[in-house]
């Protein structure tokens, strides 16, 4: 007996969808554009020039994803704002050399391609990649029938910066007596959400209406703050020592990481505000201020180590770019103390 013949589509991969997601795509990757681009979206590979306005230039890459942030996004139908995370957790990883961030592709892989959540998510990205200055230059949609529950999809993002090589920041002058300023974030950002997830289904009876004067949903869902375009004007007006973006391990996993050997940060408990949000985590999950500070970024995405001396004006820079500014602590030598202490 003759069988009927099969197409991709019936074995499940709609290849109409695809290019249809890609028109929808280009003009939003149309506003990333920027100098340097060669070859954008639709070719092979994309092309991209290193600006000549770079003497000495060292690429610096970043890759990361956005975790289980997205099985909220999923069961709330909240597509939007994840792009935007995508997009934060590696141009802020890269900015933390004291690099530009100049282009970002991605990577979208469902089971079955559902275009407008594929639009909002990839519209997301590039809103990301436009706030950070960045080009949104490529990618690829992966449709993989049986790979992925229904509705459900994977994200993964990948940067590349510019830095002059006599302007990286690693951290190697930080001494005993400089300052640690932080940078407010916009709420958990995409770290410690198999935690905050726990919280929903622990407290799911009586969900607060409302945190920090956003719904609910909205405000667990808050995108990672952007904190490229603020620091790099800063950057080019004061001498930052060291940079440290809070992310998975929090403040007491990623400070360590940009201070040199014998020296340790020391933070002052309440020198800045929690958020409700933060304070109902806490609360829900019935966890210490240490866990706290090693799970969340707790209301902190950003640090950023200065001279004593460079403090307030540095501080009042970043305020003016828009950014809500602490002083939470300073460098100390580190004896025999953790590396971080919230004391």
């Amino acid at each position: 007996m003759t069988q009927a013949p099969l197409s991709y589509k019936d074995a499940g991969v709609d290849i109409d969808a695809g290019d249809a997601l890609v028109e929808r795509i280009k003009p939003l990757a149309k506003k990333t554009m920027r100098e340097g681009v060669l070859a954008g979206i639709g070719g092979f590979g994309a092309l991209f020039e290193v600006p000549k306005r770079y003497k000495e230039p060292v690429l610096v890459s970043g890759t990361d994803g956005v975790g289980t942030k997205l099985k909220l996004a999923f069961e709330w139908n909240m597509h939007d704002t994840v792009g935007i995370d995508l997009v934060g957790m590696s141009v802020n990883d890269v900015l933390v050399q004291g690099a530009e961030p100049l282009f970002f592709l991605d990577y979208f892989a469902c089971g079955k391609l559902h275009i407008d959540t594929a639009a909002a998510v990839v519209g997301g990205i590039a809103r990301g990649c436009e706030l950070s200055g960045c080009a949104l230059i490529g990618g690829e949609t992966a449709e993989m029938p049986g790979m992925y529950p229904e509705g459900e999809y994977d994200l993964a993002g990948f940067c590349v910066g510019a830095v002059e090589k006599s302007k990286i920041l690693t951290g190697r002058d930080v001494r005993p007596g400089d300052v640690v300023l932080g940078l407010a974030s916009h709420g958990v950002h995409s770290n410690g959400f198999s935690l905050v997830r726990k919280c929903i289904e622990r407290a799911e009876s009586s969900l607060p209406a409302t945190l920090d004067g956003k719904p609910f949903r909205e405000a667990v869902m808050a995108p990672t703050r952007l904190y490229v375009k603020p620091v790099l004007a800063t950057l080019a007006q004061h001498p930052i020592k060291a940079l440290a973006h809070i992310t998975g391990g929090g403040l007491l996993e990623n400070i360590p990481r940009v201070l040199p050997e014998g020296t340790a940060a020391h933070l002052k408990k309440g020198s800045w505000p929690q958020t409700e949000l933060f304070a109902w985590l806490q609360k829900t999950a019935a966890i210490s201020d240490h866990e706290m500070n090693r799970t969340f970024n707790n209301g902190i995405g950003m640090v950023v180590v200065v001279a004593a001396p460079d403090a307030a004006a540095t501080a009042a820079t970043l305020r003016a770019q828009g950014e809500t500014v602490y002083e939470i602590g300073a460098i100390a030598a580190r004896g025999d103390g953790a590396p971080v202490e919230v004391r």
